[in-house]
């Protein structure tokens, strides 16, 4: 066996650290017994903690190197501290490789591991450790528990939903763990509401001792989700000690659906008087609800609650009192917001260009556009250019359109998507130049849409185009046989104008053998008990 004097290693510990010097024999040369003693474990062991804790862990790598180049004999608990280093430095093959060098590896060893593989999204990486460590003498634990969940909850959302570890984890908890702490339990009833299975989340909330905020609100943020209003509701009043958490997840799940908008607004009168102070995700979803609602003077009230605190200069409140004022048709106001925001972002830009756009200010979204390109070194994304290019075709600019589509990707490097074709048919078969939009389509790089064709169809029918109407048509209905009975309107409607009643009548019994049926219209106002619904037809 190779020989080497302790005074090697401990020598280059403290060249890299300044701790106090340990008294070593100097009668003891061989590695295995200098590693093995007391003295040398514990100086080893105090450098490298302090290389963990520090901001630069991997110089303390040079011991581990110096340590393999002595030929030094290490114990289990100096092993767990070098893989600790690696995965601090970012080194996880290199710790994963110490891991499977261990003889018996310790189940903090394991947990280590695991911690740093669902940091970094290493799902795979995850299971196959967990795989590895089950069938040795090691079981795992709560912590170990808790990591597979966080992996399997960080699987993208078709697999996430159908793959059923989740379960499976569950029932080796109840197997191994006698105790399950609270962050186990709130883990598991968070995986079980993002995999939309409520029932099993509420088993393991009602299986809970004593039950905290974080799981409740954990289980009412998936029944607000899902619809489930009255078990939300239910499950909130049963709250003794509620958090401003809590009122968040209600109010944020009101605000989402028109129906139950104006209770969000009750949910925040409750939570001032209960003195919680609101925070910046409570504004924005009250602001959310005011736009569903088209609450002008609510959402004035907001912002003037907002103007005492420091969340009103925030880009992202900017953002969506713009949105809120735009939607209730006060474009003035909303510029007003825009013009003081001291910091704007894309969002803030394109919410403003959406609002002149859905407010028929055609002019104003092309100035504000001109001047996002010009005066700022913000980019515009997808969804500013979709809102520039729908403005242009309601108000006929065609040339402005075709200007501002070829410029996404010459300029921008933004290859259009589909709902951009589909509104530059749209452009161009509105302002009469069917053929053009027909070519438009034949030369589109992809295969086009259903909102594509739909698009078209439209178009020909406005212009008396049959031909190409009953070809968009078909391909339309190719797509989604069952879906878009305006295209069946349309097309009976385009039939119908050029005499050809035995064809229009086809198509109208064939959406009759299919079940399609277009929905009725309807139209909401304001009144002074909220928001009214009124159906075309009714009285």
């Amino acid at each position: 066996m190779r020989r080497t004097n302790i005074s090697q290693v401990r020598s280059f510990c403290f060249s890299y650290l300044h701790v106090p010097k340990f008294q070593f024999s100097s009668s003891i040369t061989a590695p295995a017994a200098a590693c093995s003693s007391d003295s040398t474990s514990i100086s080893l062991s105090t450098t490298l903690q302090q290389y963990i804790n520090s901001d630069s862990p991997s110089h303390g790598l040079k011991i581990h190197s110096h340590i393999l180049k002595a030929g030094c004999q290490i114990n289990k608990n100096i092993t767990i501290k070098l893989l600790i280093l690696h995965l601090k430095s970012g080194f996880m093959k290199y710790a994963r490789k110490l891991l499977e060098e261990m003889p018996d590896p310790s189940l903090s060893a394991y947990n280590y591991m695991l911690n740093a593989y669902v940091k970094h999204g290493k799902v795979m990486e995850t299971f196959d450790l967990v795989r590895q460590m089950c069938n040795s003498d090691e079981k795992p634990d709560s912590f170990t528990h808790s990591l597979v969940l966080k992996a399997w909850a960080s699987i993208p959302a078709p697999l996430f939903l159908t793959c059923d570890i989740g379960r499976q984890v569950h029932a080796q908890i109840l197997k191994y763990d006698s105790v399950v702490d609270v962050v186990l339990f709130a883990t598991l009833i968070d995986m079980y509401v993002k995999s939309e299975r409520l029932g099993y989340a509420r088993c393991v909330f009602d299986s809970m001792l004593v039950k905290n905020a974080i799981c409740s609100t954990s289980l009412i943020s998936g029944y607000l989700k899902c619809g489930n209003m009255e078990d939300a509701e239910l499950l909130f009043q049963e709250i003794v000690d509620k958090d401003v958490v809590v009122f968040n997840a209600m109010i944020e799940g009101y605000s989402k659906s028109v129906d139950t908008a104006e209770k969000s607004l009750g949910i925040f009168i409750e939570m001032q008087r209960q003195s919680y102070l609101p925070t910046i995700s409570t504004f924005a979803s009250l602001i959310g609800a005011c736009s569903l609602l088209t609450f002008v003077e609510t959402g004035q009230q907001v912002q003037s609650h907002l103007m005492k605190t420091r969340y009103f200069t925030d880009v992202k409140i900017g953002s969506a009192l713009i949105d809120m004022y735009s939607k209730c048709g006060r474009t003035d106001d909303a510029r007003q917001i825009f013009n003081y925001m001291p910091e704007k972002n894309i969002f803030s830009w394109t919410s403003m260009i959406d609002g002149y756009g859905k407010n028929g200010k055609p002019y104003e979204v092309i100035e504000m556009f001109g001047k996002l390109r010009q005066e700022t070194q913000i980019k515009p994304n997808y969804i500013t250019f979709l809102c520039v290019i729908s403005a242009c075709t309601y108000a006929g600019f065609v040339d402005k359109g075709w200007e501002i589509f070829e410029s996404m990707e010459r300029n921008y490097s933004l290859k259009p998507r589909m709902e951009h074709y589909a509104c530059m048919v749209d452009l161009l078969g509105r302002s009469g130049n069917v053929e053009q939009a027909w070519e438009f389509v034949m030369r589109m790089p992809g295969k086009p849409n259903s909102d594509v064709w739909a698009a078209l169809l439209s178009s020909c029918k406005l212009h008396g185009e049959l031909e190409k109407a009953s070809i968009a048509a078909d391909e339309l209905f190719k797509m989604c046989a069952d879906g878009r009975p305006g295209s069946y309107i349309a097309l009976s409607d385009s039939l119908a104008t050029a005499g050809k009643w035995d064809s229009a009548n086809k198509v109208r019994e064939l959406m009759k053998r299919r079940g399609i049926s277009k929905d009725t219209g309807l139209s909401w106002t304001g009144t002074k008990d909220g928001l009214k619904r009124f159906d075309a037809g009714l009285r």
